[in-house]
């Protein structure tokens, strides 16, 4: 929940932004930060880099979790958690990513340890991420594992 925060912060945006509102706010803030503007300014060009990446990545990740994004796949969403059982999945830092046998890997944002535990601990992971996890926290796709 900290990165979301900081990542709101960074760009002046609340929990309400809407894709197009994003777009334009990144759009504004990338302009004033790009290092190109920093020709003769050495310092000023290495700060601006710095900036730069720190915006694109607050970007992105607001993207991802916005409910615009989330509306747009949740079909697939859907298909994959009720369908696809877990082949695998790790925990740090209270993000929780799930990797899917049908390739799909989610990251769940701030999910406590003792739910983690928990879910380690369970007979059924799958079963255990149906009933506690999957529309309890706010998600994001992390990607999709390669065929072999």
């Amino acid at each position: 929940m900290k990165r979301i925060v900081e990542h709101r912060k960074l760009l002046g945006v609340d929990k309400t932004v809407t894709l197009k509102e994003l777009k334009t706010i990144y759009r504004n803030t990338m302009k004033d930060a790009h290092p190109d503007k920093f020709v003769d300014d050495e310092a000023g060009r290495l700060d601006a880099e710095e900036k730069s990446k720190s915006v694109i990545e607050a970007y992105h990740f607001l993207v991802s979790i916005n409910p615009e994004t989330q509306e747009r796949y949740r079909s697939e969403y859907e298909e994959t958690t009720s369908k696809s059982n877990i082949h695998d999945f790790y925990y740090e830092k209270q993000i929780l990513v799930i990797q899917h046998l049908d390739g799909n890997s989610y990251e769940y944002i701030g999910v406590p340890r003792n739910t983690y535990i928990k879910m380690v601990n369970a007979e059924s992971p799958s079963r255990f991420a149906r009933r506690h996890i999957y529309g309890s926290f706010i998600y994001r796709k992390a990607g999709v594992m390669a065929e072999d």
